[in-house]
């Protein structure tokens, strides 16, 4: 990492020391409430004159110690004094930090460790608790390789509420699968829009910008990109050749079974990912004469509707249509029209957790039956909007089973519906039973992508 002097505003993080700066993100986000890759992608664009390594230095400290901090504190807790719950916000952020370098990053000496904390702890007028700080760290450098875990909760750093219920779901062998899954390294997952530019050519340009580029054996319209400093550089994404999107994701609009001509509906579609893909195979199944597709994506924020426009823009989707508006609110002109509803329903994310770790410390146990509450409120009101004959596909990124396969038996014994086999729209995974019944739950670990749910329903 490249060590920087210069100095930005008082008692703020220096213009270009990203120990100081990763430290005021994790601040934000620990001790303030702010969403992890919000304030990430923020701080990353402030300050975008910073070299790779010094952008890849911050996220992967901030990143990583919150993945680890249930383990952090516990280590923590071991060699110092001060319980962590009981400590200053600033010193122990400062100590989270620092500990998760010592720890986990190699290439960061535990010398310079040690006492970039101290100058960091004095700077910002906690100079009566630096020799705290030091000796805490240089106690536990000293004894980092004798440290061991009482349990999975701290070994993994995962809730014990959380370990229980998956435990319940899916058995203790896949529980270690998943929790192993979130450890690994996450590329950034990007679908090729294949009627605007060939994969092969797509692989070549990132390849010429420095990228590394993995194509996936799953999905060949996706690939898996890492040495990425700055998205929005890239002449693939600029130009609209290529979209984020993981695998999971891109399941939703293979599975639907769309015909040209179409009209598709997403009650919850930000930021536009399932859309965009929708409206693209829209163009490439339209046959000659057709009347051409149409695709309605809806979401309650200002904000992320105006990021769907500029996805679409970027893209060149003019078929795309991007509203305001809350999936509870029933709309009557959409009544029996859409031939496919996309439903990516609000939920708990557990299974993005590998590329948002933040949200297991938010979550609570009273939050999944709420939200499975939502979701069937939601559900509700927009079964209706799919025309007889026509497809529902109901989804989440999280792996609860009550926000799942619950929600799946609960539309099959409420709602006009039955499943759709899709054993061939999803061939890669046909060895799951479950395709011929409708569904496919995705799980980190046993399979390459975030944890992710989804079944397709056609209305009766």
């Amino acid at each position: 990492m490249t060590e920087k002097k210069t100095q930005g505003p008082s008692g703020g993080a220096s213009a270009s020391d990203p120990r100081e700066i990763a430290l005021d993100i994790l601040i934000e986000i620990t001790e303030r409430g702010e969403l992890s890759h919000i304030v990430l992608r923020q701080a990353l664009d402030k300050y975008r004159y910073l070299s790779r390594q010094d952008r890849a230095f911050i996220t992967r400290t901030v990143e990583g110690t919150l993945e680890t901090m249930i383990r952090l504190d516990y280590i923590l807790d071991l060699f110092s004094r001060v319980p962590v719950k009981e400590m200053k916000p600033f010193i122990r952020a400062l100590l989270r930090i620092s500990s998760y370098q010592i720890l986990y990053m190699d290439r960061v000496p535990d010398r310079a460790v040690c006492s970039e904390a101290v100058r960091l702890a004095e700077k910002r007028r906690f100079s009566g608790l630096k020799g705290f700080v030091n000796g805490v760290l240089r106690n536990l450098s000293r004894h980092k390789d004798e440290i061991s875990f009482p349990d999975d909760s701290i070994r993994y750093g995962m809730p014990r509420w959380i370990l229980d219920m998956w435990e319940k779901m899916y058995g203790h062998g896949t529980v270690l699968e998943i929790l192993d899954g979130f450890l690994r390294e996450r590329p950034v997952t990007v679908r090729c829009c294949t009627d605007r530019a060939r994969p092969e050519d797509v692989a070549a340009s990132l390849l010429s910008q420095g990228v590394e580029v993995v194509r996936r054996t799953d999905d060949p319209t996706m690939m898996d990109l890492r040495q990425i400093d700055r998205l929005e550089l890239l002449d693939a994404f600029r130009e609209g050749r290529i979209v984020v999107q993981d695998y999971s994701s891109a399941c939703v609009a293979r599975a639907a079974g769309i015909q040209g001509g179409d009209l598709i509906l997403d009650v919850c579609g930000a930021p536009g990912g399932k859309a965009l893909h929708a409206a693209e195979l829209l163009r490439l199944c339209r046959k000659e004469k057709e009347r051409p597709g149409r695709v309605i994506v809806r979401d309650i924020s200002p904000r992320k509707v105006e990021m769907i426009r500029e996805n679409a823009a970027r893209c060149g989707r003019d078929s795309i249509t991007a509203q305001v508006w809350d999936a509870r609110v029933p709309d009557a002109e959409m009544l029996d029209k859409a031939d496919v509803v996309f439903a990516d329903l609000p939920c708990s994310g557990l299974g993005v957790m590998g590329r948002k770790p933040d949200i297991r410390y938010r979550l609570k146990p009273e939050d999944i039956p709420s939200l499975a509450e939502l979701q069937r409120q939601i559900l509700s009101v927009i079964w209706r909007y799919v025309r007889p004959g026509g497809t529902l596909v109901y989804s989440t990124c999280t792996i609860s089973k009550e926000e799942n396969e619950d929600q799946y038996r609960w539309i099959l014994e409420n709602l006009p519906f039955q499943p759709v086999d899709i054993s061939d729209r999803l061939k890669e995974k046909s060895e799951r039973d479950s395709l011929k019944e409708g569904f496919l739950q995705l799980l980190p670990g046993r399979d390459s992508c975030d944890g992710f749910f989804l079944c397709v329903l056609r209305r009766i």
